[in-house]
């Protein structure tokens, strides 16, 4: 048996690959002794290959022998690996946008890739800033209140601008992120609501501008951020579609880097 295994801010992710079967698990970055010791028991003679920014922790801890591989051509690999296994073609070359604690670019071609720009925003200011809205810390609960939430309760639309005057946009888009403040009554839903509206449209402005400096259309979002978040996907599908860019997102996106890590050894 064989193992990939990505250690990053928030979470561990484990591929595992038993009899031509991949399988996955994932544990939070607290759990990383509960998360070793259950890969050890159900692979005792385990092969491991480490991604993440926390791979070389693992690897002096638990597995010396342990391969390390670059995240981001762990993350790349992995990605063209599910292109495969889900039947989605896609042309070359496409935007690769890893939705994690922060968020990250790349350039996906063929077998080659490239990182062409992070950002801050991302998972981390979901939990992180959603916490601090609601006080609600569990990511699933997060996830809820931002699908039944109203962004227009809290954030300023451009309807709101015009009023009755028929404006020059869509008049459901963003004039300004929050900024009714708490001169108007919202609730933990609707503040969840405004935040994932807001880090969707930051990830697709940026989209965006690197789709246009490299001439590229195609774009597959991926990341633990995503896993439950129908909200999140709704908003990054609906403004990248709006923009003229194609989205699609894998099945198991979110273990992109352990996959590709695993099939490296």
């Amino acid at each position: 048996m064989k193992a990939g295994i990505d250690a990053g801010g928030t979470l561990i992710k484990i591929a595992y690959l038993e009899n031509h079967q991949m399988h996955y698990k994932k544990f939070s970055i607290e759990e990383l002794d509960t998360a070793i010791s259950w890969l050890k028991l159900v692979a005792p003679s385990v092969t491991v290959a480490l991604t993440g920014g926390k791979s070389h922790i693992i690897q002096k801890k638990y597995f010396p022998r342990g391969v390390i591989i670059p995240e981001f051509q762990a993350t790349c690999d992995g990605a063209r690996l599910f292109l495969l296994e889900e039947n989605k073609k896609i042309e070359n070359p496409f935007l690769l946008v890893n939705i994690g604690t922060g968020t990250s670019w790349h350039v996906v071609n063929g077998d080659t890739y490239e990182r062409i720009l992070g950002s801050g925003v991302g998972g981390g200011t979901f939990t992180g800033l959603g916490t601090i809205l609601t006080e609600e810390e569990d990511f699933h609960q997060l996830t809820i209140l931002a699908n039944e939430g109203e962004k227009g309760n809290v954030d300023l639309l451009v309807r709101d601008i015009y009023e009755m005057a028929e404006p020059p946009i869509d008049g459901n888009l963003t004039a300004a992120n929050f900024a009714k403040g708490r001169n108007v009554k919202h609730t933990d839903s609707d503040r969840m609501a405004s935040l994932t509206n807001m880090i969707a449209e930051t990830v697709v402005l940026l989209t965006l501008q690197a789709g246009a400096i490299h001439r590229i259309n195609n774009v597959i979002y991926i990341g633990s951020t995503l896993v439950g978040n129908q909200s999140l996907k709704k908003n990054l599908e609906l403004y990248t579609g709006m923009f003229g860019l194609t989205s699609r997102f894998l099945q198991n996106g979110e273990f992109c880097g352990a996959a590709g890590a695993c099939f490296s050894v």
